[in-house]
């Protein structure tokens, strides 16, 4: 099987699909091809029973929780996303999606973060900008600035549906800007956390 299904720390991590509406500059993808000794390019994307049949060999009491997270936007792939996530958590397992909170835009819906909720116990969503135009530049949305103002809309509504939610930022955008989407984290009522950047070199 694929490598659809991968560990790294305490957790189980699941790699749903390659596609991604972003392609920011600093991805580990344009430096690795995998993490933690798992090569994550896939042939195809899984389907949810495929996944659910992978994480049946491991015993997931073992782990933290489980995460959606591989080489792509894990909401690219948003009904196997909820169905394997409601799969886990019908087992006991707490679930987490690191995403870049423009699941409304990529499947054309506005209530993304309402579909999640029952299934989804976290989120972390990428900021990695204080502006629409930083971010555009940065992370090169398909949607093109929309992409930024989609993803605070995002995280505003996943905080309204309870979802434990957290924005990140990679520690190469200045301290003048990790200050700043501090702010909008604030703001907006999530966590904040910022994430070492990964480089060639890096040991990931």
């Amino acid at each position: 099987m694929q490598n659809c299904v991968y560990e790294f720390g305490d957790s189980i991590y699941i790699n749903l699909t390659n596609a991604c509406s972003n392609s920011c500059d600093f991805c580990i993808r344009n430096f690795k091809e995998g993490v933690g000794g798992s090569e994550l390019w896939l042939e195809r994307d899984p389907s949810a029973a495929e996944v659910e049949d992978e994480l049946g060999r491991y015993d997931l009491s073992r782990y933290d929780g489980a995460v959606f997270c591989g080489f792509g936007e894990p909401t690219c792939a948003f009904d196997v996303l909820l169905e394997v996530a409601g799969w886990l958590k019908e087992r006991g397992v707490k679930t987490r999606v690191n995403t870049n909170g423009q699941a409304n835009l990529i499947n054309g819906i506005t209530d993304a973060a309402a579909r999640m909720a029952p299934v989804i116990d976290s989120v972390s969503v990428s900021l990695n900008a204080s502006t629409a135009e930083k971010y555009d530049a940065m992370c090169h949305s398909v949607y093109g600035e929309e992409g930024y103002r989609a993803m605070l809309d995002f995280v505003e509504d996943c905080v309204h549906e309870g979802i434990d939610t957290t924005v990140s930022v990679v520690d190469l955008i200045g301290e003048k800007e990790v200050e700043a989407c501090g702010r909008i984290a604030e703001r907006l009522g999530a966590n904040y956390r910022v994430r070492p950047a990964i480089g060639e070199d890096s040991d990931y």
